[in-house]
């Protein structure tokens, strides 16, 4: 058995924000509706600020109406809540996101429970969630979302196959699994309570790894030929003082066995932004009364 496939997130993800951005010039003729994605930063956290950066880019790069709030770190939740509810009422906003983490004073909960439902494009809202967890219409996660599109994309139909999800996060670990659910895989959710980690995860046709903990999972965990998803993104010390991002995968362990793998980076990073202009593009159409773009 040779090495395993590599699975190009980066490459998708331009497809996928090509084809959102042929939605929206379609939306804006045929309608004359722009979709519009509000980002609200609080303070000053330098990885957030890279990534609002790009997410305002990529929003107008694919048509869109881009709207930045950007909030001294000393804000008041009152303060926050108050511009929250100012963007649930603006006709022009169809997707709002509050960039985690924030500052202390502010309780994350209180300000993601804020949100209009139906603007929610990050998929954290309580209602979402239970839309998603009992099959019904609902905005999902952008980064769980990006994996089951990779996933698609590489084996095709997903019902029947085992698949082990690797934490247990709200915001990746189970709304990955109530996805694959979704697909008729059998799903294990597994965690660092899990007893004899390694032998769950060789059950796994499909393995996704999302404990954000550097190189946790080895190839001596991985059934041969399975189809690996890593979504760890941490920061290692490397050559020279440097750092290098690895994933929660030991890629060059796991590539030997593995039958397709996404790398880190490049793999499901790229994704997270594409889906949320996605979302943004199906929120547009769903408060519109629009057919869905199918995007697929």
């Amino acid at each position: 058995m040779g090495e395993a496939r590599i699975i190009d997130g980066k490459g998708f993800a331009a497809t996928l924000r090509g084809r959102v951005g042929e939605s929206v010039a379609a939306l804006k003729a045929g309608h004359g509706l722009t979709p519009g994605l509000a980002v609200v930063l609080v303070g000053e956290d330098p990885a957030s600020q890279v990534y609002v950066h790009s997410k305002g880019k990529q929003t107008q790069e694919a048509g869109m109406a881009s709207f930045e709030h950007r909030l001294e770190a000393t804000t008041s939740q009152e303060a926050l809540l108050r511009l929250v509810g100012e963007l649930n009422a603006d006709p022009a906003v169809h997707g709002i996101l509050v960039q985690l983490p924030l500052p202390a004073q502010i309780e994350p909960a209180a300000v993601l429970s804020a949100i209009d439902p139906a603007k929610d494009v990050d998929g954290f809202h309580v209602i979402n969630a239970g839309r998603l967890a009992t099959g019904q219409k609902a905005l999902v996660p952008c980064t769980p979302l990006g994996c089951l599109l990779l996933l698609r994309d590489t084996l095709g139909d997903l019902g029947g196959l085992e698949a082990v999800v690797v934490g247990r996060s709200n915001i990746v670990g189970k709304p990955m699994a109530q996805l694959l659910l979704g697909e008729s895989c059998t799903v294990t959710i597994a965690h660092s309570r899990t007893r004899d980690l390694p032998a769950v995860c060789r059950r796994a046709d499909i393995l996704v790894a999302a404990v954000g903990r550097p190189e946790m999972v080895r190839g001596d965990w991985i059934r041969p030929g399975a189809t690996v998803i890593d979504v760890g993104i941490n920061r290692v010390p490397g050559e020279g003082g440097k750092t290098r991002l690895v994933g929660d995968v030991a890629f060059a362990e796991a590539r030997a066995v593995a039958g397709a793998i996404t790398p880190v980076p490049g793999g499901v990073g790229p994704m997270t932004i594409a889906c949320l202009l996605a979302n943004t593009l199906t929120a547009a159409c769903r408060s519109a009364g629009l057919p869905e773009p199918k995007l697929l």
